[in-house]
């Protein structure tokens, strides 16, 4: 049993003990005792307060309870439909709450004298500070349960947990798997860090207190099931999704190297020309890569439009930072670790570094900032767009050609009567990019096929034979 599950199981069982004494009365009433305490909420019914409750109590120290069908006085009003209140309040804490509540609360229903009772039991998260996603990571959307009652987190609150959280988070949580293995790793500290083999786990705070793996060393093992994928659309939207890569699933840094290849942005890649600033390109995917907020349990994003290439992580400046802040690099790192690890392979810039080398050559305008997300917009490059413009022209244009070919050559016509109906002057042009590729497709047959070369040879479109 994880910590997270046996912090749920405690404030369960210690809680249970009290909640369902009952005092002899039609209305089963909860003793005094129970709706004075600090660990307990009552609602009558569901409400749109429920996420700022909850997360009220993920913020504490020690959890709490959360009973709906119940006044605040501790009289048992029951709920009707119990069963499809209780997916709603899963759902709704699920999806509406950040960093990821799963393994921290359990919903059950329970029956008092006829009566159905919702409780929500919850534990104290390991990532504070939590908040309603909608709203950010700010004092809209963080809470603290004070006494009684849910209040909203203080500024200062705020930032203190949140620097305590992306101090070492990943270091803390436990990796679900605990035999890893890391060969991949390894090969890529051979070079200039072979030391480091025989204390890999050590050196690199792959363990957390009790000397267990912790998800630093998920990430960073052999195996693993972090995808990362890479999008490609045929347009400027996503409308037309050509191609779907995924990447990862195996060591963090191999799985970055894989798209940073894929991008064809990387040191090593071998193109003609790039559509990107490959210096501004590069240091957006590692940071992407490397400031994640993987307690969410979503990995960065990488989709390829015909003018840019978008880049989205989770994460957002933290609270009391403005983005003048940022763009000097005053932020501290969600995981710093997995930072230390790409700056001993050289894979990262210093602090601060890549913000300034992406900026070098992109207005401050590519960076999108929302309550949850950071999206890097890179356009490609102005020879690359207008490359593509006139490949595109060029395309419509051979498009335009093929179909007067096929009316003008109902009839069977020579090489050189189509090339002067179309009026071209390039022979070769003609032959390669508009003839043969008709031919191929056998939109336009040959008079004399088994003579392909005759100086007699005539053309005519495949529909003359129907």
């Amino acid at each position: 049993m994880s910590d997270i599950d046996e912090s749920c199981s405690e404030v369960k069982g210690d809680m249970e003990n009290m909640i369902f004494k009952e005092v002899e009365d039609k209305n089963s009433m909860f003793v005094s005792q129970v709706t004075d305490h600090l660990f307990f909420e009552f609602q009558p019914q569901l409400l749109d307060t429920l996420e700022k409750e909850v997360i009220g109590f993920l913020n504490t120290s020690d959890g709490g309870v959360i009973i709906i069908g119940v006044n605040e006085k501790g009289k048992v009003l029951g709920i009707n439909d119990a069963d499809s209140i209780q997916l709603k309040i899963k759902y709704r804490l699920k999806n509406n709450i950040s960093p990821t509540t799963i393994g921290l609360f359990d919903v059950v229903v329970d029956t008092q004298n006829s009566k159905k009772m919702i409780k929500i039991m919850i534990a104290s998260g390991s990532d504070k500070p939590y908040y309603i996603s909608k709203k950010g990571m700010s004092s809209n959307g963080c809470f603290i349960r004070i006494n009684n009652a849910t209040e909203i987190m203080p500024e200062v609150m705020i930032k203190n947990l949140f620097a305590k959280r992306v101090e070492n988070s990943i270091c803390n949580i436990k990796s679900r798997y605990q035999k890893l293995t890391f060969e991949q790793l390894k090969s890529y500290y051979q070079a200039t860090y072979s030391i480091l083999n025989a204390q890999l786990p050590k050196d690199l705070d792959l363990l957390t207190k009790e000397s267990e793996y912790n998800y630093l060393a998920y990430l960073l093992s052999d195996k693993n099931d972090c995808s990362i994928k890479v999008d490609k659309y045929k347009g400027i939207n996503r409308v037309d999704l050509i191609e779907n890569e995924e990447l990862g699933l195996c060591c963090i840094v191999k799985a970055s190297n894989s798209v940073l290849d894929k991008l064809k942005i990387n040191n090593n890649s071998e193109v003609e020309q790039s559509r990107l600033d490959i210096v501004a390109a590069r240091e957006a995917v590692i940071n992407a890569i490397v400031h994640n907020d993987y307690s969410s349990g979503i990995p960065p994003k990488f989709e390829l439009f015909s003018d840019r290439l978008e880049i989205t992580s989770v994460g957002a400046i933290p609270s009391g930072l403005s983005e003048e802040n940022f763009f000097m690099g005053l932020c501290a790192p969600y995981n710093k670790n997995l930072m230390r690890v790409f700056r001993d392979l050289d894979m990262a810039a210093q602090k601060g570094d890549g913000i300034k080398l992406i900026l070098q050559k992109n207005a401050k305008s590519v960076y999108h900032f929302s309550a949850n997300n950071i999206r890097v917009v890179l356009p490609y490059t102005k020879e690359v767009i207008e490359s593509k413009s006139n490949i595109n022209k060029e395309y419509t244009q051979v498009i335009k050609h093929s179909k007067k070919i096929l009316l003008f050559c109902m009839d069977p016509k020579s090489r050189k009567s189509i090339q002067e109906h179309l009026k071209l002057k390039n022979r070769d042009h003609f032959r390669k990019n508009i003839l043969l590729p008709l031919i191929e497709s056998k939109q336009l047959l040959l008079t004399l096929p088994d003579k392909p070369t005759s100086p007699n040879q005539q053309f005519y479109t495949a529909q003359r034979q129907s």
